[in-house]
């Protein structure tokens, strides 16, 4: 797609990575255990996914959906991930995330403008659905929230380092 060419090389990792960065920050917010954590993950695809039939998610959306249907586009941008965030707790990896969330804003901000609120607007849309994805707290599935205070505090979180730029 046309728009991937606004991009350098590294600017196109980070900002390929970007979803999963969306659906991370929220999963690191309040894990759930192995289930909760799986089912999050499912719905950080399925609300990637989503953008390449949805009409208001824009060009930008759609190039990451086309990379990300290749192995080498999935690999791309987790590599890229696992070199920022390895070795790091869980809580400074949610720091590092938001930073990269701010830098993908800035990025786009300047090299694609008219994108730009879409793009972000689907982020934001990916870290919510990564959010309600799971019941937190409970007992075996049943009970608990479904958005809990810390996943909708680092909801807040992801919208403040989309609009920072």
């Amino acid at each position: 797609m046309a728009i991937k060419a606004s991009f350098g090389a590294d600017e196109w990792k980070l900002i390929l990575g970007s979803p999963l960065l969306a659906g991370m920050a929220v999963t690191l917010a309040e894990p759930n255990g192995l289930w909760g954590v799986f089912k999050e993950s499912l719905a950080s695809g399925r609300a990637l996914l989503g953008a390449k039939s949805d009409a208001d998610a824009g060009e930008l959306a759609k190039a990451i959906v086309a990379d990300m249907e290749s192995s080498e586009g999935r690999g791309e941008a987790r590599e890229s991930l696992r070199a920022e965030l390895a070795g790091k707790t869980p809580a400074d990896a949610k720091q590092s995330i938001l930073a990269m969330l701010t830098r993908v804003a800035e990025i786009v901000d300047t090299k694609a403008p008219t994108e730009a609120p879409a793009f972000k607007t689907w982020l934001s849309h990916v870290a919510e659905t990564v959010a309600e994805a799971s019941n937190e707290g409970g007992f075996m599935g049943f009970g608990g929230t479904q958005v809990s205070a810390a996943e909708k505090a680092t909801l807040t979180d992801v919208a403040k380092a989309l609009s920072a730029a």
